[in-house]
C-alpha cells in the first residue's frame, strides 16, 4: 500500500486521537502493517519507548491499536508545557531546550518540518500505511505559515486529510465548512472528507444535512460514528473527566469484598501522566475521584499526588488549599498516601531545583526521607522489578534526583515510611499483581473490608477498549473510500471553497 492519510479535527478533543486509534486497529486486523504519526503534539501525558526516547502517550495508545512498538518517529515533536507562555521542546524523544509559544512559533517550529517528514517517510518505508494525527484545527490561519503537523505535512507529504467534527458540541456542519473554506486553494485540494463523531439519535435525521454538505463543499460524509461510553483511551489535551467528577471508563462488576475503596487524587497544576491511576478505576469495587478540597480527602481510603510538570508550583497549590496539611494529618494517622514521580517528589523533606521553577532550596512535606535535587538531564527509562512479592514495570520521566536517607523500607525507586509510599515509577498499577497487593495493604491500612478482584487483567481490559475503536471504524465508517484515500491518495478535482486563507 505504502499510503497514508491525515486525520484533522475542527477543534481540539474533536476525536481525532480516536479515530486515528480505531483506523489503526481495524486496518491491523486485516493484515495491513500499520503505524501512527503526529508530527507535533502538545501534552503533559507521555511515555517512554523500549529505547528510551519521550513520546505522547496518545501515539503510544495508537502503536498499541496498530499492534506495533511505539518509537520516537511516530512523535518526533513533544511540547510539554511549564507554564501558560513556556513548554520544554523534546525532539525524536529527548529534551532539547525551554521556548515560549512565540520563540517556538516564530522560529523552531517552521525549521523541523523537514525533521518530521524525514520521520514520516521513514514509517512510510517500512509499513503498509500510516495514519496521521492533526492537533487543534488545521484553520488556525494565524499560525498556518509555520504549521508542521496539519497542512503543512499533508501538503509537503502528499496526503488525503480527512476532517473529524464533534456533532456532541454543536455546530458540526458549519465548523465543518468553515474549516474547509478557511484553508488556502492548495491546502483545500488535500481536504477530501468528513467524518461526525459523538452522535446520538438517529443517523437517518442527519442525512439531510449531510447530503447539503457534500453539494456545499463538494466532499462527502466519510461516517458518522455513534457516542461510545467509557472507551478509556489516552488523552493528550486535558483530563477526559471534570476534575471533580469520577473516573468511570467503563462498566465493571460489584466489589468483592463488602466495602469499596476510595482513592482521591490531587488534581494538581500541570498534573503529567493522571493516567497512572486508570488501572485502579478499572478495579471492581475501586472509586477514584479527582480532588481539589482538603474535606474531599476525608473519607478517602488512599489519596494520591500525582506526577506534574511543575512540582514546586503544585507544592504550593497544596499548600494554598489546604490540601498540604490534611495529607500530613493522613499520614500521623497511618492513613496510605502515594506519590507518583512529581507527587514522590513533593512528599519528600526538600527540593532544590533549580531547573524546573530555580526556586532553589524548598521545603517539602517532610513525609518521607528524601532530598530531591533537579539534574539539568532527563530521566527515561523503562524500569522492572519486582515489588510486595509481585513483578512489575513502568515507566521514568523526571528531572528530579532523590536522594534517599534514613530509615525506610524501600518501594520500587522509591520508599514506604508507615503509610506513605513514593516511586517515580509511572504505570506500575498496571502490573495487575503488584496492583493487588498493592489495594489489599491499602484496604488493610485503611480498615476498609475490602478484597481485589483475582482476575481483573487491565492489559486485557486495553485490548478490549482498542477493539472497539476498530469497531467504530468498520461498523460506522466508510472503510471503502478509507482505503481508497489511503491507497490513491489525494482525489483529483475537489472544488475550491471561498474565500479561502486571507
Amino acid at each position: 500500500m505504502a499510503g497514508g492519510l491525515l486525520v484533522a479535527g475542527t477543534t481540539s478533543d474533536a476525536g481525532k486521537s480516536v479515530v486515528t486509534a480505531g483506523i489503526c486497529r481495524w486496518l491491523s486486523r486485516k493484515g495491513v502493517s500499520v503505524a501512527p504519526f503526529k508530527a507535533q503534539n502538545m501534552s503533559l501525558n507521555s511515555f517512554v519507548t523500549r529505547d528510551g526516547a519521550e513520546i505522547g502517550r496518545a501515539q503510544a495508545m495508537q502503536a498499541a491499536a496498530a499492534r506495533v512498538e511505539p518509537s520516537a518517529l511516530m512523535n518526533p515533536v513533544l511540547l510539554k508545557p511549564g507554564s501558560d507562555r513556556t513548554s520544554q521542546v523534546v525532539l525524536l524523544g529527548r529534551p532539547v531546550g525551554e521556548l515560549s509559544a512565540r520563540g517556538y512559533h516564530q522560529g523552531r517550529q517552521e525549521a523541523l518540518l523537514g525533521t518530521v517528514t524525514e520521520c514520516l517517510e521513514e514509517l512510510r518505508r517500512t509499513h503498509d500505511a500510516v495514519i496521521c494525527e492533526g492537533a487543534g484545527s488545521p484553520a488556525e490561519i494565524n499560525l498556518r505559515r509555520t504549521d508542521i503537523v496539519n497542512m503543512g505535512i499533508a501538503r509537503a507529504a502528499s496526503l488525503p486529510v480527512v476532517v473529524v467534527g464533534d456533532i456532541d458540541r454543536g455546530g458540526v456542519f458549519a465548523s465543518f465548512f468553515g474549516t474547509t473554506a478557511l484553508l488556502s486553494r492548495d491546502d483545500q485540494r488535500h481536504v477530501a472528507g468528513y467524518l461526525v463523531n459523538k452522535f446520538r439519535g438517529d443517523v437517518s435525521l442527519l442525512q439531510p444535512g449531510l447530503d447539503m454538505l457534500h453539494g456545499l463543499t463538494g466532499r462527502p460524509a466519510l461516517g458518522v460514528l455513534p457516542y461510545a461510553h467509557g472507551l478509556g483511551i489516552d488523552e493528550e489535551d486535558g483530563l477526559r473527566v471534570s476534575l471533580r467528577g469520577a473516573v468511570r471508563e467503563s462498566v465493571v462488576a460489584p466489589p468483592h469484598g463488602r466495602e469499596v475503596l476510595r482513592v482521591a487524587v490531587a488534581a494538581v497544576p500541570l498534573m503529567s501522566n493522571f493516567t497512572d491511576v486508570d488501572a485502579l478505576a478499572a478495579e471492581p469495587g475501586v472509586v477514584v475521584r479527582f480532588v481539589d478540597r482538603p474535606e474531599e480527602l476525608t473519607d478517602a481510603d488512599l489519596v494520591v499526588l500525582p506526577g506534574t510538570r511543575g512540582t514546586v508550583r503544585a507544592l504550593a497549590w497544596l499548600r494554598e488549599r489546604g490540601l498540604a496539611d490534611a495529607v500530613a494529618e493522613r499520614a500521623a494517622l497511618g492513613r496510605p498516601v502515594l506519590g507518583i514521580c512529581g507527587g514522590f517528589q513533593m512528599l519528600a523533606d526538600s527540593i532544590e531545583d533549580e531547573v524546573e521553577s530555580r526556586a532553589g532550596l524548598v521545603d517539602g512535606l517532610g513525609l518521607l526521607p528524601v532530598r530531591v535535587r533537579f539534574a539539568a538531564g532527563k530521566t527515561l527509562a523503562r524500569p522492572a522489578g519486582e515489588a510486595l512479592g509481585e513483578p512489575v514495570e513502568g515507566y521514568e520521566i523526571h528531572h528530579g534526583v532523590a536522594e534517599l536517607y534514613g530509615s525506610y523500607t524501600p518501594f520500587l525507586d522509591g520508599c514506604r515510611v508507615g503509610s506513605v509510599w513514593g516511586t517515580h515509577w509511572h504505570g506500575s498499577l498496571e502490573s495487575d499483581g503488584f496492583r493487588r497487593a498493592f489495594l489489599r495493604r491499602v484496604a488493610a491500612d485503611a480498615g476498609r473490608d475490602f478484597v481485589p478482584a483475582p482476575d481483573t487483567s487491565f492489559a486485557a481490559l486495553r485490548e478490549a477498549q482498542l477493539d472497539r475503536l476498530g469497531d467504530l471504524i468498520e461498523e460506522h465508517a466508510d472503510t471503502d473510500a478509507l482505503l481508497r484515500l489511503i491507497e490513491d491518495g489525494v482525489p483529483p478535482g475537489l472544488p475550491f471553497l471561498p474565500p479561502g486563507a486571507p
